[in-house]
Order: C-alpha cells, then structure tokens, then sequence
C-alpha cells in the first residue's frame, strides 16, 4: 500500500470563479496570488499609457485595449491581470464579456517592489509560453521601459527605452511615445 503524499492541489479556472469576494486576483501556475493594490505612480503611469495606446488603436481601428482589471485566461491554471493588454481586429474571437481567453497580442506590467520578480520571470515566460506577441515592462524607478518580442519559443529583447528616448512597438506599427510623457 502506497502513502498519499500531501501535495498541494494547484487550482484552475473553475476554482478561480468561485471565489467569494470581488478582491483582484491572479492564479499563476495553480496558485491564487492576490497584486498589491497600485501606488500613485503606478496610476499615473497606467493612465498616461492607456491613453496613449487608446488613442492610437482607436483613432485606426485596430482592436481593443484593456486596463486593469480584467482577465486574460491562458491555461486552466493560469489567469492573469495585466495592466494593459492589447488585442488585435484580427484576433477579437478571443474576447468574451467576462475575459480574454488566449494570448493578446501585446501586454504591459508596470514593476511595483511587490511584483517586479513576478513581472520579470514568472510572467515573462508564461507570456512567452502561451504566445503573447509583445511585452513591455515598465520600470517607474529606473524611468524605462523593457521591450521584448517574441520568437521562435521565447521573448528576445528588442529595446530599452530611457526616459530621454522614444518607445517604437514592433506590433503597432508607427506607434511611438516619448517616455518623458508617461513619466
């Protein structure tokens, strides 16, 4: 007779809709992990881009983008919230009255201390993993903003943007933003 091992259960969707309270969260890998609630920056920030991104998608017509909260549904086990995503006409199925079911084509986090590692690495592989086109990470600290695309299997650094430069997106073409607006 084998012992059952006490190994923890990792969650999936259907558990992530039962929760009981309207609190943000996100399940990475199984795991419900509840963002720290955005400092002044962060908002700041989060608005300045959305309207930005806003008004150039719009103004073309080239899709819909969403700020915070809102679900972007990857794996059974993987839910998150970015800050800012981004999908394209050509790719509208994947939205639902509820959520984005799939990878959009462009996502955005802005680094907080509580979430940098967790933006750096866990999401920046499960982006990769479930074929986000696009990524930035935005470092309000540093005043820049990492731009990475992806290839074959994973993303490859295609800018670093300081504060004196513009960001270009390899997605949106002839996009462009000068940092010094959004900082």
């Amino acid at each position: 007779m084998t012992d059952i091992l006490d190994v923890p259960t990792k969650l999936t969707h259907a558990d992530y809709l039962k929760r009981a309270d309207d609190e943000r969260y996100e399940l990475l890998d199984g795991v419900l992990v509840k963002p720290p609630s955005s400092k002044e920056i962060h908002q700041y920030i989060l608005g300045r881009l959305f309207l930005r991104l806003g008004t150039f998608i719009y103004g073309r017509n080239l899709g819909r983008v969403y700020c915070s909260p809102f679900d972007v549904v990857l794996s059974d086990t993987d839910v998150v919230q970015p800050d800012l995503l981004f999908v394209a006409n050509s790719r509208e199925s994947i939205i639902t009255a509820e959520n984005v079911r799939g990878a959009p084509d462009l996502v955005v986090e802005i680094l907080s201390p509580a979430t940098s590692e967790r933006d750096r690495m866990i999401k920046l592989d499960l982006y990769a993993q479930h074929g986000v086109r696009e990524y930035w990470i935005v470092d309000p600290d540093d005043r820049k903003i990492t731009v990475f695309l992806r290839g074959e299997s994973r993303f490859e650094v295609v800018g670093i943007c300081e504060v004196e430069e513009s960001l270009h997106s390899p997605t949106l073409a002839e996009f462009s933003i000068a940092l010094r607006e959004i900082f």
